[in-house]
């Protein structure tokens, strides 16, 4: 059983709570002493040049990666020694970098992975199957018309639907996000922008991305980081981002 902290109602708003991370990637060190919160229901941006550690940290977040310093808590429990299956379980979901959905899979099928483990025996939990992937087609209803096609024939923008989708069917409390938009039209982000904000509104699901479009993560995120080196070199409000730390930190 996971331990517990003594916490006041308002730390226990603190949904996610990183305190002093190390991480490494391989061998080497990747994390270097990152300390972070999240509260319920905010959506947060983590921003960054390509290899700055960003995907490690969501990573170690999601229990992919293990946590060799410091200390991740979820709620009131401290999860850094938690498996991925145990974390999820909680309401941690995670949407990979380029989706890795089962190509071979139907959509159907892909979706219930999303869910199995939550599920009881009995094929009830609190949300049936169904129940849930008819809120998956509330917000993705193009996904319902190839439910019985073979995920790796879908297009990019539909196979990211998926991804997103098969997250949803865990019912989670907060979404994980890596580059969402990677090798997707401009039209299908636009509207992938309107429909995560409407799952957080209508989910109360909190929303971390990583992401260098800085028009879609300008468009969802109401907070930022930036990581370099595997350090937070800067943080803040999304409007109060300027350009002068874009051109230091994130343009190429």
């Amino acid at each position: 059983m996971a331990a517990k902290r003594n916490v006041s109602d308002k730390a226990f708003r603190r949904l996610l709570e990183i305190e002093d991370l190390h991480v490494n990637y391989g061998k080497s060190r990747v994390i270097h002493g990152i300390s972070l919160e999240v509260s319920q229901g905010e959506k947060l941006v983590i921003m960054g040049r390509n290899g700055m550690g960003k995907t490690t940290l969501v990573k170690s977040i999601v229990g992919v990666l293990p946590v060799v310093g410091g200390e991740i808590f979820f709620g009131n429990e401290t999860i850094a020694k938690r498996s991925s299956s145990w974390r999820s379980k909680k309401g941690i979901a995670y949407v990979p970098q380029g989706r890795e959905i089962i190509p071979d899979f139907t959509v159907k099928e892909n979706l219930e992975l999303g869910a199995i483990a939550h599920i009881s025996e009995s094929g009830q939990g609190k949300y049936t199957m169904e129940q849930r992937m008819e809120t998956v087609f509330t917000y993705f209803p193009a996904i319902k018309e190839h439910l019985h096609r073979k995920g790796g024939v879908l297009s990019g923008g539909q196979q990211q639907q998926l991804a997103i989708g098969r997250a949803l069917m865990s019912r989670p409390v907060m979404i994980l996000l890596d580059e969402p938009t990677d090798g997707i039209q401009p039209n299908v982000v636009a509207d992938l922008a309107d429909t995560l904000n409407q799952i957080r509104k209508d989910l109360h699901v909190t929303i971390i991305i990583v992401e260098q479009n800085l028009k879609f993560a300008f468009k969802i995120a109401e907070r930022y980081i930036i990581i370099q080196k595997g350090m937070i070199v800067s943080r803040g409000q999304v409007s109060e981002l300027t350009d002068s730390l874009i051109s230091k930190y994130l343009s190429v």
